[in-house]
Order: structure tokens, then C-alpha cells, then sequence
């Protein structure tokens, strides 16, 4: 068949190239993602029943941001920078805990009410110049989805609710208001935040990399939709017993959203600077019970062998040998779509 005669429909779809690899080893980028992805952005950072009595406050890191979180004695949850308005001590450095109703700074000892406000500056003596109602914390904006936390630090924010609307219906009616945290982990990663996440996005490596879920799952369904900021993995489980559940999800700009037989896991992929990322698992249970052994069985071997592989991708970004691919139109849409939403935010 000649060119002239080939109809629209019979034309085969692009391979676009990809992120050149100076995406991934440039130190330079780091600065600029942190403030026009993760700031400009919905982040993770809890689940309700991490705060679930007045007084209880959880501190973390999103992107090189340290914030804190504390429900106050009105009950209301608030987050703040975890940054003293003094000379920038941490207000708390343990991870979590209940706190005397105040939020006290580490270094000169600032007390600040949980509503932010400056309630004393200790001994810090007589200065006209100076009314604590100019130095109450930074705030952070936070809105919450089906009992998960999220925190927005820029000033501009999109809709939540618009953003998580694809997965919203995609669980329909699933009922998640019994799942309390039942465990924690991390795992530290040698590679780029982008280099992570694009594996994820895709389930081309299965077969070849993960043999244990590859035998749960019929890959030859392994699908992956793109929706708005969305990215819907679905797989059909080989059996009805299967610890996978036959979906997990992205949510721009690093969120998993994985589901299991007996609640989920929440994955956190969170950028520690240009070179390294830390994956944070929060396993959410009925009832906030112990994780089912099979489930974590499954999930800290799939972990180690995208840990294997990512180490191993970014060392050979590293190299200098390569310079762009080709993304596959069958399996990599998510990828394109994420490369694509990366170069609108920071070009």
C-alpha cells in the first residue's frame, strides 16, 4: 500500500521522546521544582487519626518545607511552617506527639498558641519595636479527602476536590471512615524523585521486574487511564485471594493511592533534594489493626525490586551515556502525560 493511500485511522500513533536526562542529574532543577511542583501543589501529610485528640500535633518535611500539624482544644487541625518566627528554630524534632497546649520553639524556648499566635517571647526583654501580634507562625493551607490530609504551602492552589474527582469515582461508595493508621515505614531511594514516579507510572515493567505480582495479576489487562491529574492503574487478580486488590493510583504531583484486600496503603514519594527519595508507606486497616503479613510480604518485595531498578536507572542517567528514548504509546501514557505536566511547571 502505497503512503498516498493510507487512511487516518491505519496511521500508527508517536513514540515521543523523553525527558532528556539532565532532568534527573541537574542539581539546578531541584530548586525550581520544589517551589512550582510540590509548593504550587497538594501534598500528603496524615491521616485524621494521627491527630485524633485535641492537643496532638505529627511534624514532617514535604519537599524541603518542615511543617507541623496539631489539632488545637476547639478541635480544629492547623498547619504551620515548623519554623520559630525568632531565628528560625523547630518548634518540635521528634515526629509526633501530644503537646502541653502550646507549640514551644527548641532553641529560645517562643510559645506560640495552636492557632499560630505568639503567646510568649521568653525573656526576651523590652524593645519598642516589637509587638508579638507581628510574629504568629506561618500558616499552611490544608484540605482533607476521605480522612487524608493534605497540605498546599503556595499561595495559588488548585481544587482538590477537582483533582481527586477521577478517583473519587473510580471507589464509588467505599467506605474508608473505620481505617486508622496501622503502620509506618520508609525506605531511602538513590535516585531522583522523577526517576521513582515514572516508574510507577507504568506497568511495562512487571514482567520483568516484580515475578511475584506479575503471578497475581493477569498483565496482559494491566492497564493504566490518564484522568486530569490522575493516573488509574487497574489489573485483574489471577484469584479471588490475591493481596492485591486490582487497583492503585497516582495523584500529581507524588501520591500513590494503593488498595488491598483489607484496607490500603498510602505512598508518599517524597524528593530529599535532587538526588535521593524517600518513600513514605502510611498502611491505613480497619480499626487501625496490624497489616496482614501476605500484604507486607508483597509489598516489601515489590519495593526492593523498584528500589533496584530505579538505583540502577539513575546511575546510568548519571553516566553521561544517555541522553532521551522513546516512549512506548501502548504502555507509557502516564509517563508522557507526567513529563508532560513537569515541563508546564517548570519547562
Amino acid at each position: 500500500m502505497s503512503a498516498d493511500n493510507v487512511k487516518p485511522q491505519d496511521a500508527k500513533p508517536l513514540a515521543p521522546k523523553t525527558a532528556p536526562a539532565s532532568w534527573y542529574v541537574d542539581p539546578a532543577r531541584w530548586e525550581i521544582e520544589r517551589q512550582k511542583v510540590f509548593a504550587d501543589n497538594w501534598q500528603f501529610l496524615a491521616h485524621e487519626s494521627d491527630l485524633a485528640e485535641p492537643r496532638a500535633w505529627r511534624a514532617d518535611v514535604l519537599a524541603g518545607f518542615p511543617v507541623i500539624l496539631v489539632r488545637g482544644d476547639d478541635g480544629v487541625i492547623r498547619a504551620f511552617h515548623n519554623v520559630c518566627r525568632h531565628r528560625a528554630g523547630p518548634l518540635n524534632i521528634e515526629e509526633s506527639g501530644i503537646c502541653d497546649g502550646y507549640l514551644t520553639c527548641k532553641y529560645h524556648g517562643w510559645k506560640y498558641a495552636l492557632d499560630g499566635r505568639l503567646r510568649a517571647a521568653r525573656d526576651f526583654g523590652p524593645a519598642a519595636d516589637f509587638d508579638p501580634r507581628d510574629f504568629s507562625l506561618f500558616p499552611i493551607e490544608i484540605e482533607t479527602w476521605r480522612g487524608l490530609i493534605f497540605a498546599g504551602i503556595g499561595e495559588t492552589l488548585p481544587s482538590l476536590a477537582e483533582q481527586m474527582a477521577p478517583l473519587d469515582a473510580r471507589l464509588d461508595d467505599a467506605d474508608w471512615s473505620s481505617l486508622k493508621v496501622g503502620l509506618r515505614r520508609q525506605h531511602l531511594l538513590k535516585c531522583n524523585w522523577k526517576t521513582y514516579v515514572e516508574n510507577y507510572l507504568e506497568g511495562y515493567h512487571v514482567p520483568d521486574v516484580h515475578p511475584g505480582l506479575d503471578a497475581e495479576i493477569i498483565a496482559a489487562e494491566y492497564k493504566v487511564t490518564v484522568e486530569g491529574k490522575v493516573a488509574l492503574h487497574t489489573a485483574p487478580p489471577k484469584s479471588s485471594d490475591a493481596v492485591y486488590d486490582g487497583l492503585w493510583a497516582w495523584v500529581w504531583p507524588n501520591i500513590g493511592v494503593n488498595v488491598y484486600n483489607k484496607g490500603l496503603m498510602i505512598e508518599r514519594m517524597s524528593p530529599v533534594g535532587h538526588h535521593a527519595t524517600q518513600l513514605d508507606y502510611i498502611y491505613l486497616t480497619p480499626g487501625g489493626v496490624e497489616v496482614p503479613d501476605a500484604t507486607l510480604a508483597m509489598s516489601d518485595q515489590v519495593t526492593a525490586e523498584d528500589r533496584w531498578i530505579t538505583e540502577r536507572v539513575q546511575q546510568n542517567l548519571n553516566a553521561g551515556v544517555y541522553e532521551t528514548g522513546r516512549l512506548s504509546p501502548k504502555h507509557e501514557v502516564a509517563v508522557m502525560a507526567f513529563q508532560d505536566r513537569v515541563r508546564a511547571a517548570v519547562g
